[in-house]
């Protein structure tokens, strides 16, 4: 019997596209429940695979550790061509994969670590707090708007195939400032997060671990 993949991972988090992108390439794995967010207990599940007791970690069979939502997907395009969830090495589509796959995380999803928690940079005050949660807000649609200004999607953002470019994409955008903001700022990107929301090889998916509950797109 195949040995299953860990994930530390939570609902509607990070390790979403991982999921995903494991439900896709068809390998089997195992979520350890740990919202980090919800205070010390979930933090101290994930501080002996990752010491900055952020998700998604996985472990994988041989028992090596992976973390970093980007690597990971990416990693997971690479070690599974056959799934064709990312460009291989020598495709003319790469370079801006491997840029893409870079700025989600560097200039989006790092802006979760303050939103989450705004007192770690604005201190104590609510209206300190309260004008940090409006900045990264618009800093994260003005991110959307430059990759949306930048990309020529087709059917996906880098063509006609899936990649795990998408599913990450999908996944971050339904997050603050939300998708109706993102909808705004990225026509070009709107057909391809919904194209990949309604994908009936992830319903099941997406019903489980990021469902579509009544005013969702916000």
């Amino acid at each position: 019997m195949e040995k299953k993949i860990t994930i530390y991972g939570a609902l509607g988090s990070g390790s979403v596209p991982v999921e995903a992108a494991l439900t896709l390439i068809g390998l089997p794995f195992e979520v350890i429940e740990a919202p980090t967010w919800e205070g010390e207990a979930e933090q101290a599940k994930v501080a002996g695979v990752n010491p900055l007791k952020q998700i998604p970690a996985l472990i994988l069979p041989g028992g090596e550790i992976v973390t970093e939502s980007g690597a990971i997907l990416t990693w997971l395009s690479d070690r599974h061509p056959d799934a064709l969830l990312g460009p291989p090495l020598g495709d003319p589509r790469r370079a801006q994969f491997l840029r893409w796959m870079t700025f989600i995380p560097a200039s989006i999803y790092s802006m979760f670590w303050v939103r989450d928690e705004p007192s770690r940079l604005a201190g104590p005050d609510p209206e300190a707090q309260a004008r940090v949660k409006a900045a990264t807000a618009e800093r994260i649609a003005d991110c959307w708007a430059m990759m949306d200004a930048q990309v020529t999607p087709g059917r996906y953002i880098l063509g006609d195939e899936l990649t795990v470019l998408d599913l990450y994409v999908t996944v971050v955008s339904r997050w603050g400032p939300g998708r109706n903001r993102f909808y705004r700022e990225a026509p070009k990107m709107t057909p391809v997060v919904k194209r990949v929301d309604a994908d009936p090889r992830l319903k099941g998916f997406w019903d489980e671990r990021f469902p579509f509950e009544a005013g969702w797109e916000r």
